[in-house]
């Protein structure tokens, strides 16, 4: 991930606009401007860490920002502390000595970013741990955050996952409202073979093996199963294990962490999990600000 980018500079950006953080009330009327201070990031349960590179990113972000910062900053970590491995209850993540002022303004944009990255990166790992041993690899979905998408697929990474497409842009994938718009299986196929652009493949949507046969007939090159169940999806895997040409299948809709194993278990190639991105729960992290 470049921490550096422009996109991310100005998710960070805005996130320090939004919290004033560079008119922090409190700092302001009760430390020391002079205060040098070190802010400990603490792990408060285990979890797989992700966003460590951001840190010094959004120090730098807020130094632009306000344009008053002289103090330097010294960011460190143990070498084995780094994005996708995982920390335990009470493990020292990183240590963070600057300005007083500046910590305790940042304080809470750090930690905001580090919980929900580290949020989605636990959560991907379980599902990834779960279907341990298939040929099934998790992939999440555009269900992310407005604006945080980039952040949120790296995150997804650190947990051991892969991304499906990061945008509309990315990819041809059919699903039922655009078959419902064209008309049916049939006639949206035949248009995305004219239209597509490049070689892009064209993966649909169906929702029944009846559709599937469907999808199959008339040129689809890659089938999201959607909101199937165990049963049928193992079905599709062996009608398409028997096709004439390689055609990789993804299943969605209702995985959880109870039923992604049974799920993975059917041949299936790719399960994409919404729940990485839209309900991932934060981790608990915290940082201690002492003096320095």
């Amino acid at each position: 991930m470049d921490f550096n980018s422009r996109r991310i500079t100005a998710v960070l950006e805005n996130a320090l606009v939004e919290d004033r953080a560079t008119r922090d009330a409190t700092s302001y009327a009760c430390i020391d401007p002079n205060q040098r201070a070190a802010g400990t990031i603490l792990a408060k349960q285990d979890c797989i860490l992700a966003g460590l590179g951001a840190v010094a990113r959004i120090l730098d972000v807020y130094a632009a920002l306000d344009g008053a910062v002289v103090s330097h900053y010294e960011v460190t970590s143990h070498p084995e502390i780094f994005d996708g491995i995982r920390v335990h209850k009470g493990q020292q993540i990183a240590v963070v000595r600057h300005n007083a002022r500046v910590l305790l303004s940042c304080e809470r944009v750090i930690l905001n970013l580090l919980q929900r990255l580290s949020g989605i990166a636990t959560l991907t790992r379980q599902f990834v741990d779960a279907v341990s041993g298939t040929k099934a690899r998790i992939l999440d979905t555009r269900k992310t955050a407005p604006g945080l998408r980039m952040l949120d697929k790296y995150a997804v990474r650190c947990g051991g996952g892969q991304n499906h497409r990061l945008d509309l842009s990315d990819g041809v994938l059919i699903k039922n409202n655009h078959i419902a718009l064209a008309g049916g299986i049939k006639t949206v196929l035949e248009r995305a073979h004219r239209n597509r652009r490049g070689t892009q493949p064209i993966e649909v949507e169906v929702r029944n093996l009846a559709e599937l046969e469907d999808a199959l007939s008339f040129g689809a090159e890659a089938i999201l199963l959607d909101n199937m169940t165990v049963a049928d999806v193992k079905q599709a895997v062996e009608r398409c294990s028997n096709y004439e040409r390689r055609i990789p299948l993804e299943t969605s809709g209702g995985i959880n962490l109870d039923n992604v194993r049974a799920y993975a278990e059917t041949g299936v190639d790719f399960i994409s999990v919404g729940a990485l991105t839209h309900s991932a729960p934060a981790v608990d992290l915290s940082l201690l600000i002492v003096p320095a």
